[in-house]
């Protein structure tokens, strides 16, 4: 990998008397601490220098050590040393006016990449050519101090590895239960609809379940408190279903959430003259001028609850957590969840808004993998002995371990997630309908939470589906409450009459 910086300090004043100390410094002592760090050879050198009048402009090239943008930074301090003390001047700041970055690929990239104006691919060597300036999306001093264009690298790394779209996720197979005799191979939505259970809402994605699917859920979510929660100590919390960016970016989900997310736009403003217009426009024509409202609402502030988890983090964010008070555990049920799914929805398995029970405990790696184990224990005697499942256990990489590229088990021992799987017989998939994940120290460590003994702390999370949990068991119980185990139809007790029409 080369970087070609060709960048320019701005000076207070016209140091044409300190030219001489100034090649000096570029003659020695300039060497040594571009080089510092790296091998013998490597590192950053200055292949030109020009200083003109209040200006004093450098051409530096470097391999992957002690890359061209950190180079130009160490000069800085020195070179202000130098003009300050004996010449009064001082340096104002940095243009860029030149930025390249080169590296050995088969393979080009076909996406366009933030701050890289043009992209070339000759003869196995691919060129980034920087966009360079003091303009949003352009490489300026503040970019090169906030090192964008180590993040770049990193994200050119990852796509010449992986190519566009991010890594695959490992799977491995834990543990898979004894088959059972399904008693239903139909697809368990269309049943519902025909049985007048539920309805499509009016936006994608979305159902409405009438008095007989939402008894069903009551009762999941009823087995859920009596045989997770209230055992194993959870105690409630409500957690917000807007999310803001500085959430996504300290949870890690801002590296890739953006296709698959709701976006929250507010009103520019609540006067009822800036959007009489708008009003007036329905009035008249009975349509809602969406292209006109665009134009009268701000930019994203965020999305609609996408992982339940990571807004809750703000609640601990910056705080210590006193030694007796570990684990802590939570969870919530206080509303829905918003996931754009595309072309993947399907049924009430795959849907846009989906009702969930997130499952949230934090404490030291011990803690976190014992109480991991507890939940492991309780999932596997609902799924055994309530819902009589045809079900498996996977090791999987979760999205977050993925992107830095950890996979396969002897990697994930200590964190990972666990995903459940469920047989669906009218079509042979399967399906995961539950999942547990020991996310390691990620989310204290991202939102600043700490232990009084100083000690990591670690976190879990496991969300309960229930349209996920309704779809394993109807798809392979069917809606006939005499082919229900005996012990779910004890829970479930009697079937609502529903909404009937004429």
């Amino acid at each position: 990998m080369r970087f070609h910086l060709v960048a320019s300090f701005r000076l207070s004043a016209d140091a044409g008397d300190a030219e001489e100390e100034i090649a000096d410094f570029f003659d020695d002592g300039a060497s040594e601490i571009l080089q510092k760090g790296a091998s013998q050879g490597q590192g950053s050198k200055i292949v030109g220098w020009e200083l003109s009048g209040d200006k004093i402009r450098l051409d530096i090239r470097s391999d992957r050590y002690v890359r061209a943008h950190d180079a130009i930074l160490r000069l800085r301090k020195p070179l202000a040393t130098i003009l300050g003390k004996k010449y009064r001047v001082g340096i104002r700041g940095l243009d860029v006016e030149k930025f390249e970055i080169e590296v050995e690929s088969k393979k080009t990239i076909p996406h366009k990449i933030p701050y890289v104006k043009e992209i070339e691919h000759q003869e196995g060597v691919l060129k980034l050519i920087l966009d360079v300036g003091e303009a949003d999306g352009q490489i300026g001093e503040p970019e090169l101090k906030n090192n964008v264009p180590d993040r770049i690298v990193n994200l050119l790394d990852d796509k010449l590895q992986e190519g566009y779209g991010g890594k695959a996720e490992h799977w491995e197979l834990l543990w898979e239960s004894a088959p059972r005799v399904p008693k239903f191979e139909k697809d368990p939505t269309k049943e519902l609809i025909d049985r007048g259970w539920i309805k499509h809402g009016s936006s994608r994605g979305q159902w409405i379940y009438g008095p007989q699917g939402a008894h069903l859920f009551r009762v999941l979510e009823r087995i859920v408190m009596e045989d997770i929660i209230e055992p194993l100590g959870y105690q409630e919390m409500i957690f917000p279903k807007l999310v803001t960016w500085d959430v996504w970016k300290k949870s890690g989900h801002a590296q890739g959430v953006y296709p698959e997310i709701y976006y929250v736009c507010p009103p520019k403003t609540r006067d009822p003259v800036h959007w009489e217009e708008v009003m007036d426009y329905y009035k008249v024509t009975g349509e809602v001028p969406t292209k006109l409202i665009k134009e009268k609402i701000g930019e994203p502030i965020g999305g609609m609850c996408y992982a339940q988890c990571p807004p809750s983090w703000v609640f601990f964010q910056g705080g210590t957590l006193p030694n007796d008070s570990l684990p802590v555990k939570i969870f919530d049920r206080s509303g829905t969840s918003h996931r754009y799914e595309s072309g993947g929805i399907h049924g009430i398995e795959r849907v846009d808004e989906f009702h969930r029970i997130e499952i949230v405990w934090m404490g030291t790696s011990e803690q976190v993998k014992e109480e991991a184990e507890k939940l492991k224990d309780r999932y596997h005697k609902i799924f055994e002995d309530v819902l009589e499942l045809h079900w498996r256990m996977a090791w999987v990489t979760p999205w977050f371990m993925a992107q830095e590229g950890k996979a396969g088990l002897s990697e994930l021992e200590e964190a990972g997630t666990v995903d459940y799987e469920a047989l669906l017989p009218y079509n042979g998939d399967w399906l995961e309908f539950q999942n547990l994940s020991n996310n390691g120290y990620k989310y204290p460590k991202g939102f600043n939470v700490k232990a009084q003994s100083g000690e990591q702390l670690w976190s879990g999370c496991s969300g309960v589906g229930l349209e996920r949990w309704a779809s394993a068991f109807l798809a392979q119980k069917g809606l006939d409450v005499e082919n229900w185990p005996e012990a779910f139809r004890e829970r479930f007790g009697e079937m609502p009459e529903g909404i009937r029409f004429l």
